[in-house]
């Protein structure tokens, strides 16, 4: 197939990435949730969560106070509230009032994670590098909080045939999920 040179290439030519609900806490202990639709692992050793993240945001202002913040994996249920976090600042309400989530009080953070996501991560920043008009966060996960259905019989790993997560791309929202090959398997 014929491939054509982009001069100047931009997200638009870049995969999809998962949608996560970042959660944090203000000064006066009220939550806030705000919707991420870059994000990534940046390393395995130790666990270190990445994404992008508005320097004008009011969460911006809350996780860069307490050098903390929940990572909240939605499944497609979910979508609405998702879009719901991503449209509206939490400067003027309370998310989970809002949407009638729970703020999960943390094991080792200070700020809250969303009880009713499948998956949760409580993460300590340990760095955040200054691209432009969005920073790439990167938080040390510390521990983590996984409904019992979506693991496997160990205990200890993800089934991720059982999950139903949401990525976002340009504007739009995707739903992904059939496993092709194994990793050095694929022929």
């Amino acid at each position: 197939m014929p491939r054509k040179l982009i001069e100047r290439p931009g997200n638009r030519h870049f995969y999809p990435w998962p949608l996560i609900l970042v959660s944090c806490v203000d000064e006066d202990g009220k939550p806030n949730i705000i919707t991420i639709g870059a994000s990534s692992v940046c390393c395995a050793h130790p666990w270190v969560i990445g994404f992008a993240m508005g320097v004008r945001q009011y969460s911006y202002e809350l996780i860069k106070r307490t050098g903390d913040f929940g990572v909240n994996i939605p499944h497609r249920e979910q979508l609405p509230g998702a879009d719901y976090c991503g449209g509206v600042s939490g400067r003027d309400t309370n998310k989970f009032e809002d949407l009638g989530w729970t703020a999960q009080p943390p094991k080792v953070i200070q700020s809250p994670l969303i009880e009713e996501c499948p998956v949760s991560i409580e993460c300590r920043i340990v760095e955040i590098a200054h691209l432009g008009n969005h920073d790439w966060v990167m938080g040390e996960a510390q521990v983590a909080w996984v409904d019992e259905d979506l693991l496997e019989s160990d205990g200890t790993r993800i089934a991720y045939e059982r999950t139903d997560p949401v990525w976002s791309f340009f504007g739009e929202y995707w739903s992904v999920g059939e496993k092709i090959a194994d990793w050095h398997g694929a022929k």
